[in-house]
């Protein structure tokens, strides 16, 4: 066991320097947005049938909280608010063509960041890194049935 807690110290040491690089690219990112709100939009790029209530239960917030985050998001024209058209008592949450740009360059932004870390790594302690990660997504997301899940991209 006392190895399985080392290894555990070492990933979240890690972890920590990788937060930093990816902490680093969004804080240079313009315009600046809060992390909880970032977390909004991506949330929304990847379930493109977005709500408020399911966006409150992934955020694991009131709906409230969601609805004044949203609210936040649409004054600055990230997101547009539209009648979900399978029922109109909900409210579908889209990103506007500005916030997609926003996560495609924050996304290359961290792509960069993280490319300048990797060049200082020979190329097999880069396949390693890669690989151990492959292997802690998939023991982090099992996906019953399928063995596992890949790296995301967002």
């Amino acid at each position: 066991m006392e190895h399985v807690y080392d290894d555990a110290a070492a990933a979240e040491s890690a972890a920590e320097s990788l937060q930093s690089v990816l902490d680093g690219a969004r804080m240079a990112q313009t315009p600046a947005v809060p992390p909880a709100q970032l977390r909004v939009l991506t949330i929304i790029a990847r379930a493109a049938d977005t709500n408020m209530s399911r966006l409150a239960e992934t955020l694991d917030v009131v709906p409230s909280s969601a609805s004044r985050l949203c609210d936040r998001l649409e004054a600055t024209g990230l997101l547009r608010r539209v009648p979900d058209p399978r029922d109109r008592r909900e409210v579908r949450l889209l990103l506007t063509p500005a916030a997609r740009r926003l996560l495609h360059d924050l996304r290359e932004s961290r792509r960069r960041a993280l490319a300048g870390v990797l060049s200082r790594m020979s190329p097999a302690a880069r396949h390693d890194l890669v690989r151990a990660l492959t292997a802690f997504d998939v023991a982090a997301n099992p996906v019953v049935g399928e063995g596992g899940a890949g790296l995301r991209t967002a």
